[in-house]
């Protein structure tokens, strides 16, 4: 069974981001819209992400496939996050979930890939957390917010 820490992905500039760079800490992914109610959530995702650093790291992922909320290329999406809410958290390339899915949300969402649990994205900034061994933990809907307690007690920050 793989773990999140066999997949990689090309960031908002083009590098690689290798999961296994990740080991021994947990990973929050989200999946990211500029156009989205929800985009304030970046703002607690960065204050999250320094609250947390020694064992989390936050990972966005831009998304148009909710609404066509995220519409811009990379370098615009990396402008608004950097410019309007401080974001240094790390930014993926633009990826696809619901068509042209992404390897890692095939394997975030299906039981037979994460050996845990079938989960549909349902919108914008929908969380999946993943522990220090790369396996998934749980997931969490986009109304969850990322300072709410219950994400913070599995992050164990409470």
């Amino acid at each position: 069974m793989k773990t999140l820490h066999d997949f990689s992905i090309k960031s908002i500039e083009g590098n690689d981001i290798d999961f296994s760079e990740y080991k021994g800490k947990k990973v929050l992914l989200v999946n990211v819209a500029s156009k989205c109610g929800y985009t304030p959530q970046y703002a607690q995702l960065q204050e999250l992400s320094e609250n947390a650093v020694d064992q989390l790291v936050v990972v966005g992922l831009p998304c148009n496939d909710f609404g066509g909320q995220e519409p811009d290329g990379e370098s615009v999406i990396q402008d608004f996050c950097q410019v309007r809410y401080g974001v240094t958290f790390p930014l993926t390339e633009k990826v696809g979930i619901t068509k042209n899915t992404h390897p890692i949300y095939e394997w975030l969402t299906q039981k037979s890939e994460n050996g845990v649990k079938d989960t549909k994205v349902t919108w914008n900034f929908y969380k999946f957390l993943v522990d220090e061994n790369g396996q998934l933990l749980n997931d969490y809907s986009s109304g969850v917010t990322p300072l709410d307690e219950v994400l913070l007690e599995a992050v164990g920050i409470v």
